[in-house]
């Protein structure tokens, strides 16, 4: 099968890579030159376990192809997927520039029958817009030429992506032309061998399933953060809570790991664009702004923390990070809880050292030269007053304790992800300020 992926980004890279991986021939295309001489030259624009030797593998097999050539990438594929960036407007809203752009190039350039598949996050509605800028550009060229537009969103995680893509839990396929849906099944053949995973529905409730199943996560991350808040003050604790809630089939233990709030590309944006959704009907949708302000509030519990501790004047202090994506397994650091830490540590006068095994290239167009940046975990901490750990990463999870107590100024740790046992540090003599533990007898003590 011939297809055209629009986008070389997180989506359209994957998407790209993996299909290309059983069979297909695949153009990726991107208005970016940059990212293309990146992939032309055998460099990842993305930081993904995995995918840059499926790339590699794919383009040496000739499989795989980037280009920056629009009228060459729509007549190439008959299966064009559109997998663009859609970010949050400044109402909250997705923005559609980037997808009604690729609409119109699609309707500009086309020669033949087209499957149009929406494979980016994008509102109820938006297969409507792209259906309506397609039809206006073949309307302007005086052209007759079929198409279907179906909704095909991605259920990808970053850090687990090629795996998430290559073995689906489902595939959700929204359309309401016989033809379009035959072409999605044999699309997906390769991946579903051993049982049925596409789940076909109408257009637009394809779209709300994308934002529905993220915003169901995210409330169950916003709902144990403010157990976890509560359960301080009530002196429980909350890993022994969320052992006994997730015991029930009903509930189950996914995402109900308490901390320091949710980032990155998706929750934060897709939540956003829900409530939005909801009031462009005239809804209120409550839980999900309840979600939101919790999630906003939970990114600065570290940093409340750190000033209970230490004071507002932070002056003269030196802070250690660990982890500044927004989860391990990934350098993406949109709406990451590392940042807010951060831009409120250097507000309050403190000095703040950071490592994060991927994400340093970011955080340094980030912060530039703000904060000093360590090459390994322990070297972060030298002179250090406390350290402060964001992101559950593998090597942050069994440190040598005796090492960072030494390095440390004063055996300090505000841990926002929980990784370690509150008994466990009281005996290393260390004083630890994790998300909603309870503290063995004198393990806060301090002068």
């Amino acid at each position: 099968m011939r297809i055209t992926v629009i986008g070389t980004g997180y989506v359209g890279l994957v998407a790209g890579a993996c299909l290309a991986e059983v069979g297909n021939d695949v153009v990726c295309l991107d208005v970016d030159a940059r990212k293309i001489d990146m992939l032309l030259a055998g460099e990842m624009p993305i930081h993904e376990p995995g995918l840059e030797p499926l790339v590699a593998r794919n383009v040496a097999a000739g499989r795989l192809h980037f280009t920056t050539d629009v009228a060459e990438a729509v007549r190439f594929g008959p299966l064009q997927l559109i997998a663009v960036g859609t970010p949050p407007d400044e109402d909250g809203s997705a923005d559609l520039e980037h997808v009604v752009a690729a609409a119109r190039s699609i309707g500009r350039f086309m020669d033949g029958h087209r499957v149009v598949v929406d494979k980016s996050t994008v509102p109820v509605g938006t297969a409507d817009r792209v259906r309506r800028a397609i039809a206006a550009e073949l309307a302007a060229r005086d052209a007759s030429l079929p198409f279907a537009v179906v909704s095909n969103p991605e259920f990808l995680k970053e850090g687990a992506a090629i795996e998430d893509f290559m073995r689906p839990d489902r595939i959700v396929i929204g359309t309401d032309d016989e033809e379009a849906a035959r072409t999605m099944r044999a699309l997906y053949a390769p991946f579903q061998r051993n049982r049925e995973r596409l789940i076909f529905m109408d257009v637009r409730s394809a779209e709300l399933t994308k934002y529905a199943a993220n915003a169901m996560l995210a409330t169950r991350i916003s709902f144990m953060n403010e157990l976890a808040n509560l359960a301080e003050r009530v002196g429980a604790d909350i890993e022994l809570v969320r052992r006994g809630i997730g015991a029930d089939p009903r509930i189950g233990y996914h995402f109900l790991y308490p901390g320091a709030g949710y980032g990155g590309s998706c929750f934060p944006k897709d939540v956003k664009a829900l409530v939005r959704t909801g009031l462009d009907t005239g809804l209120s949708l409550e839980v999900l702004a309840a979600v939101e302000r919790v999630n906003d509030a939970q990114k600065r519990v570290v940093l409340r923390k750190i000033v209970q501790r230490f004071g507002e004047n932070l002056v003269g202090r030196r802070f250690a990070v660990w982890g500044l994506a927004f989860k391990p397994g990934t350098d993406d650091m949109r709406e990451a809880p590392s940042r807010v830490l951060i831009d409120g540590l250097l507000a309050r006068g403190a000095a703040v050292s950071a490592y994060d095994p991927a994400a340093m290239a970011v955080a340094r167009q980030i912060f530039g030269g703000t904060i000093a940046f360590a090459d390994a975990p322990l070297a972060a901490l030298d002179s250090a007053d406390a350290l402060a750990i964001m992101t559950e990463w593998k090597e942050f999870r069994s440190p040598d304790f005796g090492e960072l107590r030494a390095r440390l100024r004063a055996p300090v740790v505000f841990d926002g992800r929980n990784l370690y046992e509150p008994a466990d540090l009281a005996r290393e003599g260390i004083e630890y300020f994790p998300v909603g533990r309870s503290q063995p007898p004198g393990a806060r003590s301090h002068a």
